[in-house]
Formats: C-alpha cells, sequence, structure tokens
C-alpha cells in the first residue's frame, strides 16, 4: 500500500528524478475528430440497437473525457528512483509492492517507457514515461532492486494502439 509523504519525510537516496505528465498531449487534427466522430456514432447506434444503453452511455463518456483532456494542459508529476522505492507525486512505494520491472525504449515509434508491474492483482502496471532519462541506467538501478522481466520486448498492445491512435 503506498505511503503518502510530504517533503520532510525520508524515502532514501534518490537515485534518479525526472518528471512526466500526467498523460501524453497529442495534436489532434480536424480529421481526428471527424473520424472519431463518426466511430462514436456507429458504436452509439450499435449499441442502441442491440439494447446494450450501458456501452452507449460508456462511449458517450469516453468522448467526452478525450475531449475535455485535448483542451487542457496535462499535470507534471514528479517521479524518483530512489534506494528504498520509488516516489510518484506525493506517494511512496516499496520496492517489496513491486514484482518485476521491464524497460521499452524503440526510438523508431517514439517509445521509451518504464513499466513496473506490482504484486497485486487490483493495482495495474505502473507506466512511466523515461522522457530524457537514459533508459541503460535505469534499467541497471533498478536492477539492483528487483527483478527484470526480460521476455518483454514490445510494448502492451493497449499502449501501442492508445499512442498510435493519440487516445492517451
Amino acid at each position: 500500500m503506498p505511503k503518502t509523504i510530504d517533503e520532510n519525510s525520508f524515502v532514501g537516496e534518490v537515485l534518479h528524478e525526472w518528471s512526466v505528465p500526467e498523460y501524453e498531449q497529442h495534436v489532434r487534427n480536424t480529421a481526428w475528430f471527424v473520424i472519431m466522430g463518426i466511430l462514436s456514432l456507429a458504436f452509439i447506434a450499435y449499441a442502441i440497437f442491440t439494447g446494450n444503453f450501458l456501452f452507449a452511455l460508456i462511449i458517450v463518456l469516453f468522448g467526452i473525457i478525450i475531449f475535455l483532456q485535448s483542451h487542457q494542459e496535462p499535470i507534471i508529476i514528479p517521479f524518483r528512483i530512489t534506494d528504498m522505492g520509488l516516489v510518484i507525486n506525493n506517494r511512496f512505494y516499496t520496492f517489496s509492492e513491486f514484482d518485476k520491472f521491464y524497460v521499452i525504449f524503440n526510438p523508431h515509434d517514439d517509445a521509451k517507457m518504464l513499466y513496473v508491474e506490482t504484486h497485486s492483482l487490483t493495482r495495474p502496471t505502473i507506466r512511466v514515461p523515461l522522457m530524457d532519462m537514459d533508459p541503460n541506467e535505469v534499467r541497471m538501478t533498478l536492477r539492483e532492486f528487483m527483478e527484470e522481466d526480460l521476455e518483454k520486448e514490445e510494448e502492451p498492445f493497449s499502449d501501442m494502439f492508445a499512442r498510435k491512435w493519440r487516445i492517451h
């Protein structure tokens, strides 16, 4: 369970530190909004036709969130790797809360991401953009504290899909 901290809390020696946006800010042109609008209307029509009104509501809410998100700046969140755990904004996670990590670095697809998997089934994998950090330095540091999942060589399909379609 993450611990809420303040600036006086001791979380160990900081080994790496950088800031990440809450979400990726994509430049979406009019064509993107038209295509997504048509897809949304098609999904809503299908949902109404099949009597699945919850699905229609989810599509409408998804559209509202994407629209609002595209018209505001993301919050910048500080991220730190310490010798005791990870600090994300004002939450401290000890290394014992994590299972494995893996780094995806693919310059051709502009994918440079750190993924940290938790032991908990209810908490998802933590996804952290590496920004200007050297992926190999981050990898070497984290190897001292947790296991690296060497089998994962590509980003998850959901992340790739969302990045290519400029959804998140």
